[in-house]
């Protein structure tokens, strides 16, 4: 796409971030669908030819066989502006298809005599929802990789930022501490929880006819199994095959995965926006890039765009990714083509979180921890120290030792001296009272290093 072209696009993703999502393009766009469409209906085609019940339609020939393959395998931008071109009479997209192929068969004897065989026994929706199963199963190889780009860079900071004493907030209040590889860590192990499950999820895929009875297959040839032949073909494409449509594959899969996808998303918005919240407290430095401006005005500023435009294309990306799940396993009777429009933004939905994922990679690389205001922030919160105290009173049968420390800490700043002199006044055992006075708020980290340590990706 050139620059006017990029100027001119209606929505970001194919307009000012282009470049950013330009491994998805070739799988989502409309060029895409055609593509995966056209290499349906010719392995269909294909396929027909060696289910010998079928007189009709003999084995091809090696040669037949390698130029109806390279109608898919080289399709090009040409081939994508003819059906086009078809389209604009059809005013069908799938019959557009059909025509093309039908066109391409003429140069070659043995594949034209047979071409009323090309899209045999089908509904426009055999090719679509195998077409979609494709493009989620390549779709998906390209976004898998970008997750786990993010998930491994966490992973390596958790393991270098293992021991960071840092302190924790809870309802934005200093809390007990913790480490900023442990931080980490907790955001890794939940990505790699949903990575699991959303790697698990099976593209499925029907080949049965106008309502999923294959009604017009066996009125044509009643001696072949169609439900086998259907398993065959869906399973040799390698999609799962699904027994029980209407006229559509029901999208409960595509539900699956759209919401698996939202919920990886999700947690990138938590942590984006907690990172952010760290450089506002100084936590973390940003290194500079060269001609970068934070600022129009204000040319001091480093500001954590990255990160914004990271959970504002999250955002997007999960508000189709929602309509699509909710919309998508609902169609009224047999068929309605509700679907069929929705599903055009799939690459949309994938795009904007692949947006998101590169500004998100872009801004944990120009990070830098920044230990000063981390230490001076658990230096002044020596209260933290007062639920360590209070466990251990209770160990020993201190009377009302929750009170008698909310009382000496409950919304003050509490200084190093008071808190001891407390302790020695303590009746508990003298090991007991070492240990506490040996606390400070950086060093009273219970396993949050060592869990750190223990990340992998």
């Amino acid at each position: 796409m050139n620059n006017n072209g990029i100027i001119m696009a209606i929505g970001s993703a194919d307009g000012r971030y282009r470049s950013k999502v330009e491994d998805l393009a070739p799988i989502t766009s409309e060029f895409g669908l055609m593509r995966f469409r056209v290499q349906v209906e010719c392995e269909w085609l294909a396929f027909l030819s060696e289910t010998t019940q079928i007189a009709e339609l003999p084995t091809f020939s090696s040669g037949a066989l390698e130029a109806l393959c390279g109608i898919y395998q080289q399709f090009d931008n040409d081939a994508a502006a003819r059906i086009k071109q078809y389209e604009a009479t059809t005013n069908h997209d799938v019959k557009a298809v059909e025509y093309f192929i039908k066109e391409a068969l003429k140069d070659n004897p043995e594949l034209n005599a047979v071409s009323e065989f090309v899209h045999f026994g089908c509904t426009s929706e055999d090719i679509n929802n195998l077409a979609h199963a494709l493009m989620v199963r390549d779709g998906h190889r390209v976004m898998i990789k970008h997750y786990e780009t993010i998930r491994d860079a966490l992973a390596g900071l958790a393991q270098e930022h293992a021991d960071q004493p840092m302190l924790s907030r809870t309802h934005g209040q200093a809390a007990t501490p913790t480490t900023l590889g442990k931080e980490l860590a907790n955001v890794v192990m939940r990505l790699n929880r949903q990575l699991v499950a959303v790697s698990a999820i099976r593209p499925l895929g029907k080949m049965n006819g106008a309502v999923g009875n294959y009604n017009a297959h066996r009125v044509a040839y009643p001696d072949v199994d169609w439900p086998a032949v259907s398993e065959q073909f869906v399973t040799g494409l390698g999609i799962e095959w699904n027994p029980y449509t209407t006229q559509i594959e029901p999208h409960d899969y595509l539900a699956e995965y759209f919401d698996a996808i939202a919920r990886l998303n999700q947690i990138l918005v938590d942590f984006s926006r907690d990172i952010w919240s760290y450089i506002s407290l100084g936590y973390f430095k940003q290194r500079m890039v060269e001609g970068e401006v934070g600022s129009s005005t204000m040319p001091h500023k480093v500001n954590p765009i990255d990160f914004e435009n990271a959970e504002g294309n999250f955002g997007l990306a999960n508000a189709l990714l929602n309509h699509l799940s909710q919309k998508l396993p609902v169609s009224r009777w047999q068929r309605d083509l509700t679907d069929s429009t929705v599903l055009r933004n799939m690459g949309v939905a994938l795009g904007y979180s692949q947006l998101a994922l590169a500004s998100l990679s872009r801004g944990i690389g120009k990070l830098e921890v920044a230990p000063e205001p981390i230490a001076q922030d658990l230096e002044t919160a020596w209260e933290v120290l007062g639920e360590a105290v209070q466990t251990v009173m209770r160990r020993y049968g201190v009377p009302e030792p929750y009170e008698k420390l909310k009382a000496l800490t409950r919304g003050q700043r509490l200084e190093a001296d008071t808190l001891k002199s407390f302790i020695l006044a303590l009746d508990i055992p003298d090991d007991a009272k070492e240990r506490l006075m040996s606390l400070t708020p950086d060093t009273y980290l219970g396993y949050a290093a060592d869990l750190a340590k223990k990340t992998a990706p």
